[in-house]
């Protein structure tokens, strides 16, 4: 576009909206979406393939897969304005740019929700690794991981004065690899259990049966939601996403460069959930871990386990940056629009750090991050199972984040009409993906009920 053309000879330095050009790639953006998608769930795909079976299993892989793909590319399309080819900085702006109205409320609501929930998630299962490594294979250890999710929530305050996703780029590098490793580990520790002879467990092509353990026709019934669930959970990334394809150069047209990296990164999540999943079940049939690595508690050498937890923690440090930069920028820039007189809110201070490196920070910044980290680890700590509320988050928003709005705006910046073909496909799309969140909500429900009955404050569950 001329427009692009014209900013970049007369400022080398800015892109086309007056801001710093951008430097992302397809493989950086590939690295951002991957960094956040596989820790979401990865190592509980086996527990829910049990739940499903073999077929039920993988074909619910491969359906959510497809349909998160195919809305992916919708979004992508609505990054610039049809019209003007005004930039959307976050998914909230794309929104508010094509449907606006009460629609924008709905979606900052499901959109920080999940989110927090994320944040708050992300830190029980990193405390969780820690206390693993900690214990090792002494199934006896019963060491509280306050402590852990304290060092955890110091670690993201340092972490979280990063600016924006334009300086994240090495962490999700290293992010996605640490991904990558523990995903392995996990899949290549459950070969060598079936290699081994150890994985000889019950198995069924509809999961786990009724009677199995006692289990009746309501447990299937509700495990089989908490698993579906859990499918699609694992691909609740739309929120983030047009914050990535913000990071991304003008040439060639983010959009075409954004939807090679969301094919990219959930080609290859897809084959990881498969093979964590299937290979998972297979090593552990009916009664494999709601976390893979937790069944390898008598594994030897131990220590190739106390790696893949390792792993899980350095990535969710990173995964943790990813999620909460769209809950800053939104703060941050809609405070600078209601203050911007505000030297607190706008001033940048620079302190030199070596010969030709300063580090920047901002006092506002500083403080309302801090804060916000704090508050996530405070709740952390006051309910360990709060990651069963991301879980049913993740249920409640899968509808309107991934399928609902993209569908909509895409509709609205297409003009497609009513009742024509296209519209009808995808209504029908639509209306499918909110059967299957109300019942993966309803099953993710009962299983918090059934959790809650349990909890006992300020002690932690892992």
């Amino acid at each position: 576009m001329s427009y692009v053309a014209e900013a970049a000879e007369d400022h080398p330095a800015l892109d086309d909206d007056g801001r710093p050009r951008r430097t992302g790639t397809m493989v950086t953006a590939a690295a951002h979406i991957i960094t956040s998608v596989i820790g979401s769930g990865v190592l509980s795909l086996a527990w829910a393939v049990a739940q499903l079976g073999w077929i039920a299993g993988s074909f619910s892989l491969f359906l959510f897969s497809l349909i998160t793909l195919f809305t992916s590319h919708l979004l992508a399309d609505c990054y610039r304005s049809s019209l003007s080819g005004k930039r959307n900085y976050s998914y909230m702006d794309v929104v508010n740019s094509n449907l606006g109205g009460l629609q924008i409320q709905l979606c900052g609501i499901a959109q920080y929700s999940l989110l927090f929930g994320l944040t708050i998630g992300y830190t029980i299962v990193t405390s969780t690794s820690i206390q693993l490594i900690k214990c090792g294979n002494d199934n006896a250890c019963r060491a509280s991981n306050n402590l852990f999710i304290l060092i955890y929530g110091v670690v993201q305050i340092v972490l979280s004065q990063i600016p924006n996703f334009h300086k994240l780029t090495y962490l999700s590098l290293v992010a996605a690899a640490m991904s990558f490793a523990y995903s392995f580990i996990g899949i290549a520790l459950s070969l060598a259990k079936i290699i081994q002879g150890n994985g000889h467990f019950e198995k069924s092509l509809a999961g786990v049966p009724v009677g199995w353990k006692g289990q009746t026709k309501e447990d299937k019934i509700w495990n089989i939601l908490s698993g579906m669930g859990d499918i699609a959970f694992a691909y609740a990334f739309s929120s983030i996403l047009t914050n990535i394809q913000d990071t991304l150069k003008s040439s060639p047209p983010e959009k075409k460069v954004m939807k090679k990296a969301t094919s990219v990164a959930i080609l290859v999540t897809t084959v990881f959930y498969l093979l964590c999943g299937l290979i998972g079940y297979a090593a552990f049939g009916n009664g494999a871990p709601g976390n893979l690595l937790t069944g390898f508690s008598s594994f030897k050498p131990f220590w190739i386990v106390d790696v893949a937890n390792i792993c899980i923690i350095i990535h969710l440090v990173g995964a943790y940056q990813v999620i909460c930069q769209p809950i800053y920028a939104f703060v941050e820039g809609w405070c600078v629009n209601k203050w911007p007189q505000s030297e607190f809110i706008t001033r940048e201070y620079s302190i030199r750090i070596s010969r030709n490196k300063n580090l920047s920070f901002n006092s506002f910044r500083l403080v309302w991050r801090t804060v916000f980290v704090i508050v996530a680890t405070v709740m952390a700590m006051v309910f360990p199972f709060f990651n069963q509320f991301v879980g049913l988050l993740g249920a409640i928003t899968f509808w309107p984040m991934t399928v609902y709005f993209p569908v909509e705006m895409y509709i609205a910046q297409r003009k497609i009409k009513r009742f024509t073909r296209a519209w009808n496909g995808l209504q029908i799309l639509s209306f499918f993906c909110l059967i299957v969140s109300l019942l993966a909500a309803v099953g993710s429900v009962h299983g918090l009920v059934m959790f809650v009955q349990k909890y006992k404050p300020f002690q932690n569950v892992s």
